[in-house]
């Protein structure tokens, strides 16, 4: 258990060294990034190795409820209203009193934290998913 939580931060903090990084199809630097290379390049760090693409990283790990959410899981989205399929994922950095902050890259602004309290994560949640 003590050693997953190490990783879990360890995962978190490099994946904020990326905070500011702009949006880039296909990315996983510096240079680019989207959301599932984000959440690739993270595990990858702690030798974890996932899926590429969201919709199949969302068949890695359990599912949880948000209540049980902590840093390290991983956050999934449907942000096209027309298909039903899993397009977006995001890394939990915290969960406090209820409110989660997940840092994730965004089309328009690139790699960002946000709340699942805002309306439009709020409304494409899907699950969360603990990998580790």
């Amino acid at each position: 258990e003590k050693v997953s939580e190490e990783k879990r931060s360890s995962i978190v903090n490099y994946a904020k060294t990326f905070e500011g990084t702009r949006y880039k199809f296909g990315g996983t630097s510096k240079k680019g990034m989207d959301c599932s290379g984000l959440v690739f390049t993270a595990f990858n760090k702690e030798n974890i190795a996932l899926p590429r693409i969201s919709r199949d990283m969302a068949k890695k790990g359990k599912r949880i409820s948000l209540s049980q959410s902590s840093e390290g899981d991983l956050v999934f989205f449907r942000t096209n209203k027309s298909r039903t399929a899993i397009n977006h994922v995001g890394l939990v950095i915290k969960s406090q009193s209820g409110e989660i902050l997940f840092i994730h890259s965004t089309t328009s602004k690139g790699v960002i934290i946000s709340s699942l309290e805002e309306n439009y994560w709020k409304k494409a949640f899907v699950e969360v998913r603990r990998v580790i």
